[in-house]
């Protein structure tokens, strides 16, 4: 006797998609870049944690105390590492989140994003293909920071129009 199986067939961009949708899971554990000054210290050390919870691998730039140190020495660590395309993602914290974003942003290929909520975790990614997140690291408790972290990790970029509008970004720093 002789069994048929019957195989669907898939186009490749729905296999892409599929593999894309699972990558962007926990299924998939990440290497993430993270590094915060002196204010962002022990929100950053929260965030470690988190993310090994999770079953990500934190690779932490510092700083390891919370001595006064100046963010964009800091800062620079992950956003190189994110814009040479080493790590696809990176995590920033500092008292108010602000001046990392500002001195990541200096990258051309780093689209950082000031995240304080689930809210704007999801749209920095829906919409803006962030891929460094920005905490405030004075602001934010270890709840309101799992909820984040995981928001942000699972949300990917929807693309359609908002691609035309991320990838002129890009171009502004081409000139």
């Amino acid at each position: 006797m002789i069994q048929v199986f019957q195989i669907e067939r898939f186009k490749l961009s729905e296999i892409l998609e599929i593999f894309k949708e699972s990558f962007h899971t926990n299924f998939f554990p990440m290497i993430i870049p993270i590094a915060s000054d002196h204010a962002g210290y022990s929100g950053k050390e929260t965030v470690n944690k988190i993310l090994e919870e999770m079953g990500h691998t934190p690779v932490d730039f510092g700083t390891h105390n919370e001595d006064s140190v100046d963010y964009p020495d800091f800062a620079v660590q992950v956003a190189e590492r994110v814009n040479s395309g080493e790590h696809e993602q990176g995590i920033l914290v500092c008292g108010s989140g602000q001046g990392v974003c500002m001195t990541a942003n200096k990258y051309p290929k780093v689209r950082a994003g000031l995240v304080y909520s689930v809210k704007s975790a999801e749209m920095t990614r829906l919409h803006n293909n962030a891929n460094i997140m920005c905490l405030p690291g004075r602001e934010l408790n270890k709840s309101q920071l799992h909820d984040i972290i995981k928001s942000w990790l699972n949300t990917k970029f929807e693309g359609g129009r908002h691609e035309r509008r991320v990838n002129k970004i890009e171009t502004l720093t081409q000139k």
